[in-house]
């Protein structure tokens, strides 16, 4: 009952903030929600006890009836590609909660949104139902919309509306096309089970594979569904930013992989082609825009728009390097973009602005942000792919996983990894080198910048070292999902091979 455990710590844990005493200050809340978190942290690791990482399938499976008529099961299990995602998931709401220090409005509410998207996650990962993956997937949107229309910033109904309105489009589509595999299939078995042409001709397959790309893709986001994305990120607080793009955007890639490829393995490899040169067009798209904004957060938000390219690229290729390298990127994605955003935090907290107009010199040893801006260039030198870090071995998978099958398309998401370290370098080259001064016409000379506590840097500080630690150690996180990603890559084979009828 571990992974049921890993649902009730923080939906339990929600249900214990509504009823705390009232009259609790906002750190006594925030100090519960740690614990908590803490707890959940905790479980999420001590699944690898009983994790068996050669085993490419299912383990510590779970299932109760639910609602049989309609094929609703409760029913969950863990793989090398969810275990993963879940430990992510756990450290990083676990650092949201840890950089919401500033929370003084409603913050019994808040904390409560945190712990409930955090377990709505995890069951999102662990769900072998389709319909119990929808009800989890679409638990999270409402969380994250109040977190975004509450405590954002000043257009945060702007941002939070447009966030909920093409987010539901996503959850429509891929209700839509789970309901559409019931009904040609014409069973009511939502259990996650390749589908192919025995059961479904492959103009129907296509079809319905392509319902669930749109709407993973929104989630994603992939260009041009991205456009809600930079609105949602200016505009959410930053342990929301790291929440968004650390986790949530992690639910489309797995998407892709779980449900697109896993379930439709021949209507992929007709599509195959198609969704590499999407990839490319993403992965350019996301990094000239990038190249373009003159505001930190909307610059590192484009960033996901590329970044998350290289994750459909591999997973067109469906080759075991390239799967192991997509589910490489997604993890170390989420950790650097984390550091990327609590650092941006950092400096609108003590400056005011994001514009990189207007900052420089904050890498000052006396008056700046000296450690601050040093997190940002550790995470800039990992989203570059500087060898040593996570970033690097991610893409170096992901390319070489998929320059055989794709090479065009390879080379072109390989220009987008250079463009990654032009944008980032201009980020860093204007806001925290040369002369100290921000805002100027504002405060043209400022004085000395308030000193940030090391304990409110110690969440990036922690996550810097794991990016570092993945960099020169890779084998923890590929020898955990290698025998799931290429038990996943040999399924996509199949239909060629006559493996399945």
């Amino acid at each position: 009952m571990i992974l049921t455990l890993l649902l009730v710590i923080p939906f339990l844990g929600a249900l214990l903030l509504s009823l705390w005493p009232q009259g609790s200050t906002p750190a006594q809340l925030r100090r519960l929600t740690l614990v908590i978190l803490s707890v959940q942290c905790l479980a999420s690791f001590a699944v690898l006890f009983w994790f068996d990482p050669s085993n490419p399938g299912l383990q510590l499976q779970e299932q109760l009836p639910w609602l049989p008529s309609v094929g609703l099961d409760y029913s969950l299990a863990i793989d090398g590609i969810s275990l993963p995602l879940v430990l992510m998931n756990a450290v990083l709401c676990l650092v949201a909660a840890v950089a919401s220090r500033k929370i003084e409005n409603r913050p019994r509410i808040y904390f409560a949104l945190l712990l409930i998207i955090s377990g709505a996650v995890n069951g999102a990962f662990l769900a072998q139902n389709l319909l119990l993956f929808f009800l989890f997937y679409e638990l999270e949107l409402i969380p994250l919309w109040l977190l975004i229309a509450i405590w954002g910033g000043a257009n945060r109904a702007y941002a939070s509306t447009k966030f909920l309105i093409v987010t539901a489009v996503s959850g429509i589509l891929i209700l839509g096309a789970f309901l559409g595999i019931a009904l040609v299939t014409g069973s009511v078995d939502f259990g996650i089970r390749p589908i192919l042409s025995g059961e479904m001709g492959l103009t129907s397959q296509l079809l319905l594979m392509g319902a669930l790309l749109i709407g993973f893709g929104i989630k994603i986001p992939l260009f041009p569904f991205h456009t809600w994305l930079p609105d949602a990120h200016t505009e959410a607080s930053t342990p929301v930013s790291v929440l968004l793009a650390g986790v949530l955007l992690k639910l489309g890639t797995y998407g892709l992989l779980r449900f697109c490829l896993g379930l439709f393995p021949e209507a992929w490899e007709v599509a195959a082609p198609w969704l590499a040169l999407w990839a490319a067009i993403s992965v350019l798209y996301g990094s000239l825009a990038a190249i373009a904004q003159s505001d930190m957060k909307r610059m590192v938000a484009y960033s996901s728009v590329g970044h998350m390219g290289y994750v459909l690229l591999a997973a067109a290729a469906a080759t075991p390097l390239g799967l192991i390298g997509a589910l490489f990127q997604m993890v170390s994605h989420g950790l650097i973009s984390a550091i990327l955003f609590l650092a941006v935090g950092v400096v609108y907290e003590r400056t005011g602005t994001r514009d990189l107009n207007v900052l420089r010199g904050l890498l000052n040893p006396q008056r700046g942000l000296p450690l601050t801006g040093t997190l940002m260039i550790v995470g800039v030198m990992a989203s570059a792919g500087i060898p040593g870090m996570a970033g690097f071995i991610s893409e170096f998978l992901v390319f070489r996983g998929s320059l055989q099958p794709f090479p065009i398309a390879t080379l072109l998401c390989m220009v987008g990894s250079g463009l990654t370290a032009v944008y980032f370098l201009l980020l860093v080259n204007r806001a925290f080198f040369g002369r100290l001064a921000i805002a100027a016409g504002r405060v043209s000379n400022p004085t000395i910048l308030s000193v940030v506590p090391l304990h409110e840097q110690l969440p990036a500080i922690a996550l810097s070292f794991i990016v570092l630690l993945l960099g020169l150690a890779p084998d923890l996180l590929v020898g955990m999902s290698q025998a799931a990603t290429t038990g996943l890559s040999e399924l996509a084979l199949l239909p060629i091979t006559g493996g399945l009828s």
